[in-house]
């Protein structure tokens, strides 16, 4: 999702905070919740050296150095420059969320309390039903398998908890790191989107990866350990 579908310059003014959910309950488990219970907070879900949780406030320093280096937003719109921004992203990532529009996943590692990285969900058509996700996460955390981890956790939710038919996501042909990753998860390539992505002054090719719910759970099902022994 390198359009970022935030846009500061269109922003709608909020005077009172979005609540935010609570923590994950002490055994860590990924949480099982009905379609509807997102909306009202979304749950954490539990990697191996990471949380997904709800973004937060006090995220949005951690994202603004994060984000906003020439590593990471050099494939995607431009990010908020100020700490100011962010946090009003954050806000409206909670009110989208709320309105069933958008699900904005913070990435944090353990031993860590801020993000630094997001997971995005955003609806392309009524309910969910075809879904775009994108990612960015800081520099210093690539090459450890968190992403991977990660979007794994958020293609399962988005499948068996919102209940997506489809996910799209698009990359720009010139990203190797972006399209590398969405391809290592099981993504399938379906076409070339010719000057879609302007960046800098320039418009950039962008890749488009599809992501098919009844391909993902095959995929699931076929990295499940044989219930069958073999002596």
């Amino acid at each position: 999702m390198e359009k970022m579908p935030f846009q500061p310059s269109n922003e709608r003014v909020m005077t009172t905070m979005i609540r935010t959910n609570q923590e994950a309950s002490a055994n860590r488990q990924t949480t099982i919740v009905t379609t509807s219970d997102w909306k009202a907070g979304l749950p954490v879900l539990a990697g191996t050296s990471f949380t997904l949780r709800e973004l937060r406030l006090e995220d949005a320093a951690s994202l603004l150095a994060m984000l906003t280096t020439e590593e990471v937003s050099r494939f995607i719109s431009p990010p908020p420059t100020t700490v100011e921004g962010f946090e009003r992203f954050i806000m409206w990532a909670q009110n989208e969320r709320q309105a069933g529009n958008y699900a904005c996943f913070a990435v944090v590692p353990n031993g860590m309390n801020t993000a630094v990285g997001i997971f995005q969900l955003r609806s392309l058509e009524s309910g969910f039903r075809t879904t775009e996700w994108g990612f960015a996460i800081g520099s210093q955390f690539w090459g450890n398998g968190m992403f991977a981890e990660g979007a794994r956790m958020v293609v399962d939710f988005a499948v068996d908890v919102i209940g997506t038919h489809r996910l799209e996501a698009r990359a720009a042909v010139a990203n190797g790191r972006g399209n590398g990753a969405l391809r290592k998860i099981g993504a399938v390539q379906e076409g070339v989107l010719r000057r879609s992505f302007l960046r800098h002054g320039i418009h950039h090719d962008q890749v488009l990866w599809g992501i098919l719910a009844e391909d993902w759970r095959l995929q699931r099902l076929s990295q499940e350990p044989s219930a069958i022994a073999v002596n």
